[in-house]
């Protein structure tokens, strides 16, 4: 009886014995014939020493020279409109008539008046040298003709505000009137905005008061047109410092021929001084911008060849499609420039031949 359950227990783990054994074959046949990962390719570039031309960074809005709602002095009746929305007028073009028709008869009654008064008043002087009317009756007649002259005047001058003309060079808006439509004193017509030239209003820390001046120069980028500069000038340095932010407001004047600046617009400034300062740069496409900071692939050389370490890095200004490295790296240090996607930490790369592609049209 213990020969069989000893033999039973020898043939069962024969059994189990060769079915790990075969298992374990098979698993090693399978994982010698998986494939090995070739390193990844990447483009790589090397942390340069760049001579920057110092400046200062700050955000504002454009404003118009001139600027207004174009309105009208005295009630009427629109009659007739001479200009189209968005267009380029010159200082006293006709824009809006409103109806005088009343007024104009009005003022031929008056000129009427105007006329017998001045033929009352050549009688005066003729009567006056022979002393046949008193100097009290000739400076009644010549009141009496300057009173109805000054209304003439007056009359004129209400006719001719009813002639709503620009008050300077400029574009006009949207027009905001009809004809027909009755205009109380004051209602809006349409705006205008003086756009040549045109100004950048932008505010900078106090501290940067001692570098500032007028005529400074200065470049800056609209959102509307993210590849075209814009350069200008400082024109006007507030007289005073700002209590609440502690910044000095700036304006500058830009030349805008082409019409392309609008007041309102958001800009990005860039004020350059004559000092230059020495920065560590590397190409926008080495970095990999992430919420919880920027990083580059530094390239290490090991006993197994090339391998990359990712790297925290604290960035600058960006110029030109280069990125100022304020920590984190040194001069000479070889990063990945394209390629980033694949990697991580401590896979081993190959250099590629090639620069990255924003780097070729650049590359020796």
């Amino acid at each position: 009886m213990i020969k069989r359950f000893a033999l039973i227990i020898f043939l069962s783990l024969l059994l189990f014995g060769g079915l790990f054994g075969w298992k374990f074959f098979q698993i090693s046949q399978a994982i010698k014939n998986i494939p090995v990962q070739p390193p990844a390719v990447v483009a790589a570039t090397i942390v340069q020493l760049d001579e920057w031309q110092s400046s200062l960074s700050a955000v504002g809005s454009l404003v118009a020279v001139a600027g207004i709602d174009v309105s009208s002095e005295v009630a009427g009746k629109v009659k007739a409109i001479h200009f189209e929305s968005g267009q380029l007028v010159r200082r006293g073009h006709l824009l809006v008539e409103l109806d005088s028709s009343t007024d104009a008869a009005e003022l031929a009654g008056l000129e009427a008046s105007q006329r017998l008064e001045q033929a009352k008043f050549a009688r005066s002087q003729q009567l006056i040298r022979r002393n046949f009317i008193s100097k009290s009756d000739y400076d009644l007649n010549k009141a009496t003709l300057d009173e109805a002259k000054a209304v003439v005047a007056a009359k004129k001058s209400a006719i001719e505000k009813k002639r709503i003309v620009a008050p300077f060079d400029g574009q006009i808006g949207i027009r905001k009137v009809n004809v027909g439509q009755y205009l109380a004193p004051g209602d809006a017509i349409a705006p205008l905005q003086q756009l040549q030239p045109i100004y950048a209003d932008f505010a900078l820390p106090e501290q940067h008061l001692a570098s500032l001046k007028v005529n400074q120069e200065l470049t800056l980028t609209v959102r509307a047109y993210p590849d075209k500069s814009f350069n200008g000038h400082i024109t006007a340095i507030n007289s005073g410092i700002d209590v609440a932010t502690r910044s000095v407001k700036i304006r500058a004047t830009l030349n805008n021929a082409e019409h392309l600046l609008h007041p309102g617009m958001f800009v990005d400034v860039q004020l350059f001084s004559s000092e230059q300062k020495t920065v560590l740069t590397v190409p926008d496409t080495a970095i990999s911008y992430n919420p919880y900071g920027d990083s580059v692939f530094v390239i290490e050389s090991s006993k197994q060849g090339l391998t990359v370490k990712l790297k925290q890095i604290v960035t600058g200004e960006t110029r030109k499609g280069r990125v100022e490295i304020v920590k984190g790296l040194n001069e000479n240090e070889k990063v990945v420039s394209a390629g980033q996607v694949k990697l991580r930490n401590g896979m081993p790369v190959v250099l590629d031949k090639l620069p990255a592609p924003g780097e070729r049209g650049t590359a020796p």
